[in-house]
Order: C-alpha cells, then structure tokens, then sequence
C-alpha cells in the first residue's frame, strides 16, 4: 500500500452506497474501508486511525450522531474529520450533524464525484492546519498550536473539530477584521459550492461554547459576520 495515500473509511449500511462511494474514491487516489456498522467501525480505530470517515447517520446499531459525539469525546479522535451522510432534507436536520462535531455533510441521493471534491476540500483544510508552525497567542490566555493542531484555554487543551480550529485560525491571524460568512465559506472550502451560509453560525457557536467564557472574543457583528477581539 504507498503510505502517501490518504484512508477514507465509509460507514453504512447499504452495500450498494458502500460499493459505489469506496470504486469512486479508490478511482481519485484513495484507499477505501468499508463498514456496515458502528461497531464494527469503532473497534477497527483501536488498531488504526482513518484520515476522513464518511458516516451515515441511520446505522442498524448505532445513530451517527452517537458515533460522531464518541469519536469527538475521546482525545484520540477529536480531529477526526467527519462527512456526514444523511436523507434527511431538511436544514435543521443538516445542521444536527455539524452541532455534533461533523466537518461537512451530504445528503442522499448523492453525486459520487460531489462527496470525492468534498473529501478533498475537508483534507486540505486539514493539511493547511497540519503544515503552519506559527504559535498564535491571544492575550497570553487562548494559545493556538496549528503544526500540533492544538488550542489551549488558560493552559488546558480544548478539543475542535478541523473545521472549527481552522475558523478560529482565521479570525485569530486577522485580529478585529470582520470577516462576512461568505468569506469564512470562501476561505475554508477555497470557493466550492456546496455549503450553506448557517454552516459558519453552527461552527462559531460551537467553538464559543468550548472556550467557555473565553468565547467572547469572538464578536458577532450584526449584519456584517464575525471578528475576533482580544481584549473580548
């Protein structure tokens, strides 16, 4: 197997999607795992760890929103990053996945070559977090380590999922800029189409509740977007 090839493992129940998904990603460059249920899956991560799951949310054992909270709980795969697949139509049911740790979601009936530019653009904003080596310091209190892919509060790690980390990496280089949800959108996905703009507000929220009351220096401002204020 060449090690410079990323792992994607696919978790659901309808071996048709298992095929399909796993010929597509193998056919872009990937090694491809599949499992039809969580355990299955969770017991697999105690030997090795994937680089992106892909995670149905109605499993025969588990719902993934189950699976998703225990794989953002443990320290070990806190920044595993997660897609999230789901039938559900609805917005609020879309934003469930991201308020419980998902990266980005994709709703069935899917495009094949949609979900592979999605892989692509969740690991590339990994991989820009992953390379940066500059120690951000927020008022001698938040310290942000991107090449450790690691922020502390008052000296204790805080757990984020890639997206979330790379939100706050962003306003924290460009203290007290505003940046616009569409611009947050355009920088973290590099103009890919296929998000919505509440996707920014789930994450900011997320990030806020984290940092406990050291979430306010991320400032919302009305009508405009978000900035980050150290003196917050």
């Amino acid at each position: 197997m060449d090690s410079l090839r990323k792992t994607v493992v696919i978790v659901d129940d309808e071996h048709d999607i298992l095929d399909l998904v796993s010929l597509h990603l193998e056919r872009a460059g990937f090694d491809a795992k599949c499992f039809s249920n969580a355990s299955d899956f969770l017991d697999s991560l105690e030997e090795t760890l994937p680089d992106l799951v892909i995670l149905d949310l109605m499993l025969p054992d588990m719902h993934g929103t189950e699976v998703c909270r225990r794989l953002r709980s443990s320290d070990r795969t806190s920044a595993l990053p997660i897609i999230m697949l789901t039938a559900m139509v609805d917005e609020s049911d879309r934003v469930t996945g991201l308020e419980v740790g998902a990266d980005d979601y994709v709703t069935k009936p899917f495009s094949p070559r949609e979900l592979v530019a999605r892989v692509r653009a969740v690991l590339r904003r990994t991989l820009l977090s992953e390379k940066d080596k500059t120690v951000i310091d927020i008022g001698g209190r938040i310290i942000i380590e991107p090449e450790r892919f690691r922020i502390k509060v008052d000296g204790k790690q805080v757990d984020l999922t890639s997206t979330e980390f790379r939100i706050i990496k962003i306003l924290a280089e460009a203290k007290g800029r505003i940046f616009s949800r569409r611009q947050l959108l355009e920088t973290l996905w590099h103009g890919e189409k296929f998000v919505f703009e509440r996707t920014i507000d789930v994450h900011i929220r997320h990030i806020r509740q984290k940092l406990g009351d050291a979430g306010s220096i991320i400032r919302s401002v009305h009508g405009m977007g978000y900035k980050l204020e150290e003196s917050g």
